[in-house]
């Protein structure tokens, strides 16, 4: 039952237990041992649960607090994001931009295809067309291989659909989805004004360049083909951002600064627990992250649940895990 605490073989199985339940259980614990014992500490201790931790959700959440001026004490001093996995220090996330390509041609009996547009014919060649000019734009970057990034930027399609039709029909509208994955070294509103542009130089200039698939096809009609008043005598390809900028912008990536000092003491904490350190940086995205540290905070990352069984089945942490990520906080 995913909605109960189950204990197994050293295993804490239940919802959220790695993401991210079994970390407010922690820090939980850990207050409750700083009023127990009452150290003589160096610093505040300020810990922040939080609701609507992926941002759709609004007036709740920490980007709230932090306008409010409720966390603004922390800006002095590092902010752990305690959100990762695998028990080392995550020094960096990607963003996410999700899009879709509509690509609409011209609907015609198969055993014509001079005379018809294919559009899952222009939308393989428009993706790819798109995807080669975003890949010599946004190129992964040396200072990438600080933050040990397994991939550089990447945008790709994921998900294809076209108009039901006939087998002996040429499709006349398909749309491919897919989405960006953007290093924090590049700026959302860059690459979606880079994408823009793309996709209207192809439209306006370039759609006649695309290559075709064999002497029949095209993506403009002959001039000798006839059609009716309302059908398209030339492909067209309109591009649709899958969220707005400020949702993009919650999602920017992030990378922590590896000189301040709350980055040193987190690996230095790692070193003494564990023995040994590796850094990582993920490409995937945590909301919010940036906007803080745009804001000042120095943002730093870390986590001990399980990264392979994020959003699983049968989630779960371990016992031991959290016993070292006590000894680590």
């Amino acid at each position: 039952d995913p909605f109960e605490l189950t204990v197994e073989d050293g295993k804490l199985y239940g919802r959220g237990t790695t993401d991210c339940l079994g970390h407010v259980a922690l820090l939980t614990r850990f207050l409750v041992e700083l009023g127990r014992k009452r150290p003589r500490l160096k610093r505040t201790v300020i810990v922040l649960f939080i609701a609507a931790e992926e941002g759709a959700e609004k007036d709740v959440g920490v980007d709230v607090v932090v306008r409010n001026g409720k966390f603004k004490e922390a800006v002095n001093g590092p902010v752990y994001w305690v959100d990762s996995a695998d028990s080392q220090p995550c020094c960096g996330t990607t963003g996410m931009l999700s899009w879709s390509l509509k690509c609409t041609g011209r609907l015609i009996h198969s055993g014509f295809p001079q005379k018809g547009i294919n559009s899952i014919e222009l939308a393989m060649e428009a993706s790819s067309y798109i995807q080669r000019r975003f890949y010599a734009d946004f190129p992964a970057l040396a200072s990438e291989e600080a933050y040990c990034f397994s991939a550089g930027s990447n945008m790709k399609p994921t998900q294809i659909e076209c108009a039901k039709g006939s087998l002996n029909q040429i499709c006349p509208e398909t749309t491919v989805s897919g989405d960006i994955r953007l290093s924090p070294f590049y700026e959302v509103e860059e690459v979606q004004k880079a994408i823009e542009g793309y996709v209207k130089d192809l439209n306006e200039f370039d759609l006649e360049q695309l290559p075709t698939r064999g002497s029949w096809s095209r993506y403009a009609l002959d001039s000798e083909v006839t059609t009716m008043p309302n059908e398209l005598r030339r492909g067209l390809v309109e591009l649709k951002w899958q969220n707005d900028n400020e949702t993009f912008k919650l999602y920017a990536g992030i990378a922590v600064s590896l000189e301040s000092e709350g980055h040193k003491a987190l690996v230095q904490a790692c070193r003494e627990t564990y023995s040994k350190v590796k850094p990582f940086s993920v490409n995937g995205s945590l909301p919010l992250v940036k906007m803080m540290q745009a804001q000042g905070f120095d943002i730093q990352l870390c986590g001990f649940g399980l990264m392979s069984v994020y959003h699983g089945v049968n989630e779960y942490c371990t016992v031991e895990d959290m016993r070292k990520a006590y000894e680590v906080i």
